[in-house]
């Protein structure tokens, strides 16, 4: 078993010396009772051009830009476009979703494909969770989010796998408390590439199918507990189901068993939306403005957080292989959505 953090992620208005410094601080203090942490990251309030994001990038520093309306976007987005370290999500939390919106996604793909990777469309996304790219500056602080899909080693059940979840965050709030600005932990279950680290692997090992298991109690069980026990909570709080970063889910998405439709179902009572999902770069626009649309009127309704990502690497049409160059993404035969 491992103690992972994903993510430390510290947000402010303008980088300073302090504010590396203060990531440091927390660095150091979570390594030093044994934790591992993948990543650092710092969520500005507003856009900046002028940032040398591949500067923070050599220093181990992840840049997030934060919440852009459709407008303030068109106004960036050729400097979004060179970037190689800016992560951003676009609100159509209660924009008119048309072919407009969809635009941007294919414009993406088609001049900077990796860069998909680093966008997201957002519904109703709260502040001051640290999961790039939906990641959105409400006030000054940190927060952290974890990898707990390591925790269920040796889990003979889910209530197992929870407790131990539980134990890392009432360990993680008494270090961090103490820290001036911090925020919370957004409890958000966070998988990634197979084995321990992957969901789809720990239902497998309860002897569950993962199709047989969309039907059941697990995930709903999964996120009412990790709202409901997490001591200091911030942000997302939900089920991520990342289609190609847990590589044992592009499994299921290659076999069949993971459509945009079934993505939406889990997401609607446990998830937080559509996740690295990949994307043709002939798939039809008006059915990505669908399901948009869709998402958007769910987001609604139920008063949830959904995000829509989907990834290209710029080349593959539907029936064809990715190839993503990216050690985050499992290579698929694309689907039509």
């Amino acid at each position: 078993m491992e103690n992972i953090v994903r993510t430390i992620c510290l947000f402010t208005d303008e980088i300073t010396a302090q504010d590396i410094e203060k990531l440091e601080k927390i660095y150091q203090v979570l390594q030093g009772n044994n934790f591992s942490i993948q990543t650092k990251r710092i969520c500005l309030s507003g856009y900046k051009t002028e940032i040398n994001d591949q500067e923070l990038l050599e220093k181990g520093i992840l840049l997030g830009l934060g919440e852009q309306t459709f407008q303030g976007l068109k106004e960036n987005f050729t400097d979004f476009l060179q970037s190689e370290n800016k992560a951003i999500n676009l609100d159509l939390t209660n924009e008119n979703i048309i072919v407009d919106q969809a635009d941007i996604l294919f414009e993406i793909i088609r001049n900077k494909p990796e860069n998909t990777f680093r966008f997201t469309f957002g519904f109703n996304l709260p502040v001051s969770s640290p999961y790039f790219p939906s990641a959105k500056f409400g006030q000054k602080g940190f927060s952290v989010g974890l990898q707990p899909t390591d925790l269920s080693v040796d889990c003979k059940s889910v209530e197992q796998w929870l407790e131990k979840m539980k134990a890392v965050w009432q360990e993680i709030d008494l270090l961090l408390k103490p820290i001036d600005g911090y925020l919370g932990i957004d409890s958000s279950i966070a998988p990634l590439f197979q084995g321990p680290s992957s969901l789809v692997n720990f239902v497998k090992r309860l002897g569950l199918d993962f199709s047989h298991s969309v039907t059941t109690d697990i995930y709903t069980k999964i996120s009412k507990f990790i709202k409901e026990n997490n001591p200091k909570p911030i942000g997302l709080g939900g089920l991520m189901l990342p289609c190609l970063e847990d590589f044992e889910l592009a499994e299921e998405y290659e076999k069949g068993n993971f459509s945009i439709e079934r993505n939406m179902f889990l997401s609607l009572h446990s998830g937080l939306g559509i996740d690295t999902y990949p994307i043709a770069v002939n798939q039809n626009k008006e059915r990505v403005v669908e399901i948009l649309r869709l998402m958007q009127q769910l987001s609604s309704k139920y008063r949830k957080p959904l995000s829509a990502r989907f990834v290209s690497d710029g080349q593959a049409k539907i029936g064809e292989k990715t190839d993503f160059k990216n050690q985050y993404l499992k290579d698929v035969i694309v689907r039509e959505l």
